[in-house]
Formats: C-alpha cells, structure tokens, sequence
C-alpha cells in the first residue's frame, strides 16, 4: 500500500481585496493627495484605469485631488506642467486637463488634506493615495485614516486602503496598506491576511531615518533634477499602479510593497507577511 503525501509547506500569503471595490454601484472615491511629480503622472494613470474598468463593466474612479501648491518654474519638465500652466493652482491645472481630455467630472482642492480639512468628516474615500515629501505629513494621514476607522461606521465612503509612494533622487518605494481589517473568505489554497499595516508602522524608522533629508524648494529645473532623477516618479508611478489594477481586474494580491533603485535598474517586491 502506497503511503500518502502530506503536503506540509506554507501557504502563500495573500489578500482578497474587499469586495466592495470590485462590484460597486457607483465609482469608486479616491482622494490623491499630492499633485507634484508623483501625483501628476498618477492621476493620469488613474483616469487611464478609470477609462479601461468603464470598458469592463465597472463605474471606475471619481477623483478628488488635493494640493495648495502653484506652478512654479522648477516644476516643468519634472513634472507634468506647461508654462501656460504657472502660477496656476497643481491640483486645479491637472484636474482641468484630465476632465477635458477623458470627459471626466473629477474635483480639485487647493488645500491641504490635513485634520483641519478633515474635521467635519469630509475627505473620506474608500482608496487614499499620498504621494507627499514630508514625513510629517504621511503621519498627519495615518492619523486621519485611524480617526475615520473609528467613526466612519457604515459610511458609503469608508477607508479601506491607503498607498503611499516616497522617493529620493533615484530610489523610492511604494507601500499599500488596509485602513483596519478587512475581512477575507476561507480558503484552502492561500493564507489570506487582512490587515496589512500602514507604511508608518511597517517602515517607521526608515521614514523617522529620512526626515532629516532636504526638502527645501527647487529654484530652477536644474536644481530640481538635481534633487529628483526625470523618470524616478513615473517609474514608481508604474508600479503602484499595476498594483492597484491587479486589485480590480484579479482581485487578489500578492505583494505589499515595492522598493525601486532606478539607478541599478532594480525593483524588489515585498511579499505579503502571514
């Protein structure tokens, strides 16, 4: 008699995405914070996946992107800005180009997203993107995210993810998290994990490490790319996109995060910790 094999390896980690997202009613909210070399290229990735889940049969995306920032001289080039465009508001710039170009309908804010915005419960969004320079204001987020967790209840626009992007000259990461648990099916085949943590908590000193970093405003383009390599953003842009449209079209991920060094040509996903 033959004995029988018990298969005694691990299951892979993995997260079902909240099914909310996937089947909706309505577009789903997100609120893009941010509108500078990262938050430029990933609204347009945004409104290109918005565009494409229409093609699909799902409401996609309704925008609202918020910065108090103008276009400066040392903005172009590195990000996606015209010289009509200066001394205009980013958020409302971008914002008026994406509407006119895909017929969309989506918001800009020229204030910050911060606990004083955020006081009367607006600025909710089942998906929260940051793509900010401070540390200062990724905690500021966290915070705000954690209050909403507590009181939001059975709001229809309820936190359920945040992505944060950081970047340096020629290296940055991209970190997706839940907004508390989210509950995932039974399943024979992975290990489902529904609380995956805030970039605060999993990377807090490394990002404590990099406050220290220079943060004042560019001058000109040269200085500027000085600071931030041309293709640093877009390419981390790429990334975290492909991550987020893996959450819609399969509705399963894998990986968490990623770190990218542009200069070596590297990319390391980090897989998703049981």
């Amino acid at each position: 008699m033959k004995k029988k094999i018990i298969n005694t390896a691990p299951l892979t980690a993995v997260h079902i995405v909240h099914k909310e997202l996937l089947q909706p009613y309505n577009p789903i909210s997100i609120n893009l914070i941010g509108a500078g070399g990262t938050g430029s290229q990933m609204l347009t990735s945004l409104a290109r996946m918005s565009q494409a889940l229409n093609g699909l049969n799902h409401p996609g995306f309704v925008v609202t992107l918020f910065d108090d920032d103008r276009v400066q001289t040392a903005n172009l080039a590195r990000q996606l800005f015209t010289t009509a465009e200066l001394g205009q508001y980013k958020s409302v710039a971008l914002i008026n180009r994406v509407n006119r170009f895909f017929g969309l309908n989506w918001k800009a804010e020229t204030e910050k997203y911060d606990k004083q915005y955020c006081s009367i419960a607006q600025g909710m969004a089942p998906i929260t993107i940051s793509c900010v320079d401070t540390v200062k204001a990724r905690f500021e987020i966290a915070e705000i995210l954690n209050i909403y967790k507590k009181n939001s209840g059975g709001h229809r626009d309820k936190p359920l993810y945040w992505m944060d992007f950081g970047n340096s000259k020629d290296t940055g990461q991209v970190v997706l998290s839940t907004v508390g648990e989210i509950k995932q099916p039974t399943s024979k085949q992975f290990a489902p994990v529904g609380n995956l943590p805030f970039v605060t908590e999993k990377f807090k000193d490394l990002l404590l490490q990099s406050e220290m970093t220079d943060d004042t405003p560019s001058c000109s383009i040269a200085e500027a790319l000085a600071k931030q390599d041309l293709f640093i953003n877009s390419t981390l842009v790429n990334f975290g996109s492909s991550l987020i449209w893996q959450m819609f079209r399969e509705g399963i991920i894998f990986n968490d995060a990623l770190f990218l060094n542009l200069k070596e040509y590297r990319a390391q996903p980090l897989k998703i910790a049981a």
